[in-house]
């Protein structure tokens, strides 16, 4: 797309190399970070695999990305903006992605994530429930092959639908997906690889909910003896003496005196 510039629709910017533009776009970046004090965070590739993403949540989020063929179409756009060092800074808050991307010159991105439908995050903890061993082995992807179905599943799983993202780039492409954006969503496969647990900050979802249903059981039979120790307790205070546990299936003493374990005992003054 030709440039507008001063003398119209017949200028182009001046040829700059993608190492120029990255060094215009790191200087670019750190005045504006200065002002808040934080450090880029660039997206790095550490290896030349073909495929960006190395781990479950990572791969999952770009194969998400590629179902849908009004995003996969341009996707691609990207991909040599991303090898090339280009996205100089991605974060991730809740349901937010804010990223800096050198180019003609330093473009802003940001894509917002809808929260997930409590419905349909009551469904996936309601499959899932006794199947997630850890939230190690959750946020590690090493879980059964059913439960990756249900958290990848297309219409109810975890990850989001188009309709679901916001996107937008101060570049002058009017393409609501331009080869910033294109990016910057391979970027964030990137990210989950090294931090799996932004996934859940960006979905706004808590990954504890998906194990705390398996172990729902256990904690609700052991309420009534939780409720006799405070009552012991509560007695304890009433009459200024302790009392010890029963010994389960121990014979009461003897009323005619006949020596046994005294169950009360005085508190020491």
């Amino acid at each position: 797309m030709a440039w507008y510039g001063s003398g119209g629709w017949d200028d182009y910017p001046p040829y700059m190399s993608t190492a120029q533009k990255k060094a215009h776009g790191v200087l670019a970046l750190a005045k504006l970070l200065k002002k808040s004090k934080r450090t880029a965070e660039p997206v790095v590739i550490a290896h030349r695999k073909r495929q960006f993403a190395t781990t479950f949540w990572g791969k999952a989020w770009s194969d998400n990305l590629e179902r849908y063929a009004d995003l996969a179409n341009r996707l691609p756009r990207g991909r040599a903006y991303l090898r090339n060092g280009s996205v100089l800074d991605l974060s991730i808050a809740g349901g937010q992605v804010e990223a800096y991307v050198a180019g003609s010159e330093l473009y802003r991105v940001t894509i917002g994530i809808a929260p997930l439908a409590k419905m349909r995050w009551r469904r996936v903890i309601t499959r899932c429930t006794g199947r997630i061993g850890s939230l190690v082995g959750l946020l590690r992807g090493e879980l059964s092959d059913d439960v990756l179905a249900v958290l990848t599943h297309a219409k109810d799983g975890l990850f989001p639908e188009p309709r679901e993202m916001t996107l937008d780039c101060s570049c002058p492409d009017w393409a609501g997906l331009c080869k910033h954006v294109a990016a910057v969503l391979y970027g964030v496969g990137i990210r989950l690889d090294a931090k799996p647990e932004l996934f859940f900050v960006l979905r706004r979802a808590d990954q504890a909910e998906l194990l705390s249903s398996a172990t729902a059981g256990p904690l609700s039979r052991g309420r009534p003896a939780a409720g006799k120790r405070i009552a012991d307790d509560r007695l304890s205070a009433v009459f200024g003496i302790e009392l010890e546990d029963a010994t389960p299936g121990a014979r009461h003493p003897s009323r005619r005196g006949t020596s046994g374990p005294s169950r009360v005992s005085k508190r020491r003054r």
